[in-house]
């Protein structure tokens, strides 16, 4: 006898293994915690495979799960676009969303899956900058909805998370130890007075290593062990570390994620999309 699998129990299992906990996958889901874990016990029981490794703290895949998560993407997708084509949703039209590029990852992809399900004829055009350009854009009415990343809110923001702002490098590099102290920032970036001020109370010499306005050149300096920077716990680019000097370098206290909304889009697409926002970075 033929068995099918369960495409909600799929979606939970997909869900979880791209945000990395039940947590975040259940207000991504708006179901309980309880009620993702029981949809992701049945589906391992169901099959006889365990598809999470629980030892770690972050749930990592097994083997299996690995296995499991191309097939669950590949049918979730077809069984969306049948959705798509055969049913009309009556919403339509565009959302500008507007998010700083450090915090764009992890949380922004499944964000914007969660959406395109929900409300596939609408368009959420992404743009990713800084906070400060992001500030400005909104008050020229370019975007909708953006968040940013701030010692204070603004007029109008409100805070979503909190998170310490740490110094990263590259793995097991030594440019932290250098004299002067090498710092790659873009010339828009809010991190880089904190850093440089921290610095400079500290009284560590330091200089810029990279000056610009490219984030891919501000990485690479710093993958390359070249310099230093900073950003978010939680939002660091693939392949950097956090620096555990000990005392060797000053704390940057913590920033506030915040969220600002034009109040141009009122209707249940834009009250979506500020919920999602908060359930993906909200302590």
């Amino acid at each position: 006898m033929a068995r099918n699998l369960d495409l909600t129990a799929l979606r939970a299992f997909v869900t979880v293994a791209e945000v990395g906990g039940v947590t975040r996958a259940a207000g991504l889901l708006n179901l309980t915690q309880s009620a993702v874990s029981m949809q992701i016990k049945r589906l391992e029981e169901g099959l006889g495979q365990d598809f999470f490794s629980r030892a770690a703290r972050r749930l990592a895949l097994t083997p299996e799960g690995e296995q499991l998560l191309g097939y669950a993407r590949r049918m979730l997708a077809l069984n969306d676009e049948a959705l798509s084509r055969l049913t009309d949703s009556g919403y339509e039209g565009e959302l500008r969303l507007g998010v700083p590029c450090d915090i764009v990852y992890p949380q922004i992809p499944s964000v914007l899956k969660v959406l395109a399900r929900e409300y596939p004829k609408v368009r959420i055009n992404l743009v990713s900058s800084w906070s400060l350009n992001l500030r400005e854009g909104l008050e020229r009415g370019e975007h909708d909805v953006i968040l940013t990343t701030e010692v204070a809110p603004g007029p109008g923001g409100t805070v979503v998370a909190e998170r310490d702002l740490v110094w990263i490098g590259a793995p097991e590099g030594a440019a932290w130890q250098r004299r002067p102290l090498r710092l790659g920032f873009d010339d828009s970036c809010i991190f880089r007075p904190i850093a440089q001020a921290a610095l400079d109370d500290a009284g560590i010499p330091w200089e810029m290593g990279f000056g610009g306005a490219s984030d891919q050149a501000i990485e690479a300096t710093m993958l390359a062990d070249l310099a230093i920077t900073a950003r978010m716990r939680g939002s660091l680019p693939e392949g950097a570390a956090v620096i555990e000097a000990g005392n060797a370098l000053p704390p940057l206290g913590r920033l506030k994620i915040c969220l600002y909304d034009a109040g141009r889009q009122t209707g249940e697409v834009a009250r979506a999309l500020v919920a999602q926002l908060r359930c993906a970075y909200g302590d």
